[in-house]
């Protein structure tokens, strides 16, 4: 047993157990003693935010490039903790093991319509894996030791621990095991399932494995490339996990769905099997439409969550396993069959040719002279200067949507997006949690200008806590794809859609980082490296051509 200690105390001694290095937060009165807890320790650092909202993103990115549990502070009961909202949300629909510790009003105080009292378990519900209050101090250090457990089972999520104010000063005693995480991971494929796979494949002409952020929460990736090696079988990702295979894997093709690219998409379409490995499926990756995925086909489908299997596509055959797991054991099922690729040699050559004329295809759009500058340009130029171990963080919108596909990413995870929630304003703060999560590596945003726009304070936290982030923002004056949309469908009547910046290099210098301005091919790059080789915060403002704007949802509007 740990001897006496308050409230506060024992919760730093459990996150510590856990192995938590970070927690990101905003400093408020619900939790002082909390933070007196964190003050100083080696154990756990606190990284100070100047939102909640930006903080949870951190913590949100910090527990994908390290697996989890990512913990956020909302340090100040009522609007502290509900600006956490919009954080819970995106983690919510990206599966990611958020763990947020939002402070209560004193439970003498509860129900009484006090100072900053709402009902916060209830808030918090419909955007987590669950929503629960601490009842006693005694229960505090068990009950956070449940939210991390819960956070990390099964498909990943994020849990909320709401804590009245008068338990971080209230004595407890935490027992030995809290904070000892264990959580129970799926296992593989049984053997009838095993055997009914491999007899789909042994029949196939034209298979494809779609990969999803299963293998990344696994760390399958070298699972999966082993299996698509042995086999010669092409590799899509599904939409957000562009990180699945080294972007340079001669069997990988990149992004599938309505924001991949048309190689995958042939390949997903026109396959005869399709193994959906640790994906959903859902709607960011195919729209549920035979316009991304086979109609024909057969349709094999691994993930941890049971109700994701079959869902949205009929399937042959259903398995709740582990992503990497599974992958090991189709690998191994494979090689004592004496499976080989001879029976869709073909279909493979014909993909990499495709390929290669796609990434040929790219080549020239680095090469583009086009003034004002093209977005392809400024993405050609990321791809071919960022390092190999790099992480890349991106925002939703038009040309985020267009970078996913064209970014280098060669080490997973090395690339963290808004997945399904879409939300604009992720990108920058979710690069800070990536940073203090991956110190060994380069860190680089790249977001437009009205997303970073909303984050840019941030950038006295990097140079605070010595986050070397490098934010690329392109600027085109405009909410670009809702401009878009009022071009192509609305008759150019613009309202809101455009926007006046500041100089985002001169803001950068003034809070204490280093800023470019950029607006002909070739500095991006130039740029790039210069901001890689200070390893200090950086801020790249590149103007792009504002007409260079796409609407990619026309499934959206009817054009009379």
């Amino acid at each position: 047993m740990t001897g006496a200690m308050n409230g506060g105390e024992a919760v730093a001694h459990v996150l510590a157990r856990a192995g938590v290095g970070h927690v990101f937060g905003l400093l408020g009165g619900s939790m002082l003693e909390l933070y007196d807890a964190l003050y100083g320790s080696e154990a756990t650092r606190y990284v100070g935010a100047r939102d909640e909202r930006a903080a949870a993103h951190m913590a949100d990115a910090y527990a994908r490039i390290t697996g989890g549990p990512g913990v956020v502070l909302g340090a100040q009961a009522g609007p502290g903790a509900a600006n956490l909202v919009t954080g819970l949300a995106e983690a919510h629909l990206a599966y990611s093991p958020l763990v947020a510790i939002a402070g209560l009003v004193p439970r003498d105080h509860l129900g009484r319509d006090t100072f900053q009292e709402i009902d916060q378990q209830a808030l918090f519900a419909p955007v987590t894996k669950r929503s629960f209050m601490v009842p006693s101090a005694e229960r505090l250090p068990e009950m956070l030791h449940e939210a991390l457990r819960l956070a990390m089972s099964g498909r990943r999520g994020p849990v909320v621990l709401n804590v009245p104010r008068d338990l971080f000063a209230a004595p407890c005693t935490p027992d030995e095991h809290h904070g000892r995480l264990a959580a129970p991971g799926a296992g593989a494929p049984e053997a009838r399932q095993l055997a009914a796979i491999l007899d789909l494949l042994a029949a196939a002409r034209a298979p494809v494995i779609v990969a999803g952020g299963g293998i990344k929460w696994s760390r399958g990736s070298a699972a999966l490339a082993t299996l698509a090696e042995a086999l010669e079988i092409p590799v899509a990702a599904s939409v957000g996990h562009g990180d699945v295979l080294p972007g340079d894997h001669p069997l990988f093709a990149g992004q599938m769905g309505p924001r991949g690219n048309r190689v995958a998409n042939r390949l997903t379409r026109d396959a005869d099997l399709l193994i959906a490995l640790g994906t959903r499926l859902g709607f960011n990756s195919t729209f549920h439409s035979h316009d991304y995925v086979t109609r024909d086909g057969a349709i094999v489908q691994l993930d941890v969550e049971p109700g994701a299997v079959g869902r949205y596509f009929p399937v042959e055959v259903g398995v709740v396993a582990d992503a990497r797991a599974s992958a090991e054991a189709l690998l191994a099922g494979a090689r004592a069959r004496g499976l080989t690729g001879d029976g869709w040699r073909a279909w493979t050559e014909d993909f990499k040719r495709e390929r290669a004329a796609l990434l040929a295809e790219r080549q020239g759009e680095a090469e583009r002279d086009d003034r004002p500058l093209s977005p392809l340009r400024v993405f050609g130029e990321l791809r071919q200067n960022l390092p190999a171990e790099a992480i890349v963080t991106l925002d939703t919108g038009a040309m985020c949507l267009q970078a996913a596909d064209r970014l280098r990413h060669d080490r997973a995870p090395g690339m963290v997006t808004p997945l399904d929630f879409g939300l604009v304003g992720f990108g920058y703060a979710a690069a800070l949690g990536a940073a203090a999560a991956a110190p060994d590596r380069p860190v680089v945003a790249v977001m437009g200008d009205g997303a970073f726009g909303m984050t840019m304070i941030e950038i006295t936290t990097a140079v605070q806590h010595g986050l070397p982030v490098v934010a690329v923002v392109l600027d085109n004056g405009a909410w670009g794809a809702e401009k878009a949309y009022q071009r192509d469908f609305f008759g150019a009547r613009y309202l809101g859609a455009d926007l006046v910046n500041p100089p985002y290099d001169q803001v950068a210098r003034l809070c204490g980082a280093r800023g470019y301005a950029v607006s002909e091919p070739g500095e991006t790059a130039a740029a790039l490296r210069d901001a890689l080789g200070a390893g200090e915060p950086s801020v790249i403002h590149v103007r792009v051509d504002p007409d260079a704007i796409q609407s990619l949802r026309k499934d959206l509007f009817r054009k009379d």
